[in-house]
Order: structure tokens, then sequence, then C-alpha cells
């Protein structure tokens, strides 16, 4: 099982669609999917998960809730996931951890993160819309940073890469990506 995790409306549905080609309902708007979406692609599960944060018109509440939910579907899934990706806005991450930051909060994205790891789930940070980033290695240094990891990108190649879910850039280094963690993970587990 691959789940595909991340903020509302940072490109996670169209993310797996360029990548399978399988349809996904996908919408400008935050919010659009609200429960845990399951695909076969080649020969595994795909999960476009809802998104956490923001959502367009839906009270906290509800909000925590879906957050809720995608925690506990992960915990209880956690032996059967191969691979999370987490897909982060890479246009906007940063100025959203700031502010977080600020609040004295631990960012959403990072707390997820850090999760993933506890669960030794395997896991690749997309790091989308690098069409709208001015100076790529820089963003992902200081998200490589902020994620609380030492080094610099050229340590964490095989966690951090940059991509364009719109128009398909950096797709097929991902999918490889993919593969290569996912292989990684079996032969750890025994599988």
């Amino acid at each position: 099982m691959i789940v595909f995790v991340g903020r509302s409306n940072v490109g996670k549905s169209t993310l797996i669609f360029r990548l399978t080609g399988k349809y996904v309902k996908r919408g400008k708007r935050p919010g659009v999917t609200r429960k845990p979406i399951e695909l076969g692609w080649r020969g595994k599960t795909i999960v476009d998960m809802p998104g956490f944060g923001f959502m367009s018109g839906v009270p906290k509440h509800v909000q925590e809730k879906i957050k809720t939910e995608i925690v506990r579907f992960i915990e209880d899934n956690a032996d059967k996931i191969d691979l999370a990706v987490l897909v982060v806005d890479g246009k906007s991450a940063l100025e959203i951890i700031e502010r977080w930051e600020k609040r004295g909060e631990i960012p959403i994205g990072i707390e997820f993160f850090q999760f993933l790891q506890e669960l030794e789930i395997p896991t690749i940070v997309a790091v989308n819309k690098m069409d709208k980033m001015k100076n790529i290695p820089a963003t992902i240094n200081k998200l490589i940073e902020k994620f609380g990891l030492s080094g610099s990108w050229d340590d964490h190649k095989d966690t951090f890469i940059p991509i364009s879910a719109k128009f398909g850039t950096n797709l097929e280094e991902l999918r490889k990506l993919i593969e290569e963690k996912i292989k990684r993970s079996q032969e750890q587990r025994g599988l």
C-alpha cells in the first residue's frame, strides 16, 4: 500500500492521476477528498488520503475529525503501508510552517512527517509546484532543516524530491524513487 498524504490543496490527487493515469476526483477548493480513496496500480493499493488542515467551508471540528481518521487509518494499516508520499506545496510550505511556529505550534506537515517516522513508514516528501518556486535547492534545504533533519538536500535526495504534478515535471524520477523505497522496505521486512 502506498499512501499519499499532505495538507489540503497541495496536489495529492493530481499527482496520483499523473503517476497512475487513474482518475481521482480533484478540485480547486481545499477539502475535495474527505475519505481515503483506494485504487489499484501495478499490484499495489494507492490511497489518496484526505487533506489535513484548512478546508474551505468545513467547520473546525469536522477538520479535526478528518485528521483523527487519517491518523487512525495509518496506524491501523502501518504494517501494510510500504511507503508514504507526503506532498507539500513548495511555494507556500515554508511560509505556513513559519506561521505555525510563531504561534508556538508544531506545523501539521512536520508533525505528520514525524508521525510517519515513528511508525517506521518509509517516506518521500514530494515538494510540489516546483514551477512556482524561485530557488528550489534553497527551499528544499530549508524544508529539510524545518523537518528536523541534519545535512543538506545532497544528504536527503532519497527523501525530498521537487516535482510539478500539474506539468508532470520530475515524475519519472519520483516513480523510480517510489520503486526503490518500496523494494528496500520489502527487503527490510523480509518480503
